[in-house]
């Protein structure tokens, strides 16, 4: 199950995605906005990374302007890992040795189609461990530092 959200920027984007998640039958859950009416982007993240952090989904896919704000407001919240990503590279290794459980995009940066590419590799991407748990274990050490 994935959690998605957005706020106004990333709305069209997002609506994208899910007619590619639909069509592919992976489910999710549309955490908003649900218009293309300004909102805030922390708040969506919230919501959203909430359903990860807690269980109810096992990754989020964020979408913004930029996917920066959003993957900042995300990586606030203990637990994510989020990544605002706008090439194939970088979507698929912040999963293998990253272990992200998010992926930001951005409605004014990335069309539809690279959109859909980003989401597909996030999504089928495993995480390799080995050295790079060494690594993600730091990150989340450093959750609990402050």
């Amino acid at each position: 199950m994935l959690a998605l959200a957005s706020d106004h920027g990333g709305f069209e984007l997002k609506q994208a995605v899910k007619d590619y998640l639909d069509e592919k039958h992976i489910p999710y859950t549309d955490f908003g906005c649900f218009t293309g009416e300004s909102c805030d982007y922390p708040d969506m993240a919230r919501l959203a990374c909430d359903a990860v952090v807690d269980g109810r989904c096992d990754k989020a896919l964020l979408f913004c302007g930029t996917g920066i704000g959003i993957s900042m407001a995300a990586n606030k919240i203990k637990g994510i890992r989020a990544a605002a990503c706008s090439d194939w590279f970088s979507a698929k290794y912040t999963r293998a040795h990253n272990d992200a459980n998010a992926l930001c995009l951005g409605g004014r940066v990335v069309g539809p189609g690279l959109a859909i590419e980003l989401v597909d590799v996030f999504l089928n991407t495993p995480f390799e461990g080995g050295r790079h748990s060494r690594r993600v274990d730091k990150l989340t050490a450093l959750e609990e530092q402050r």
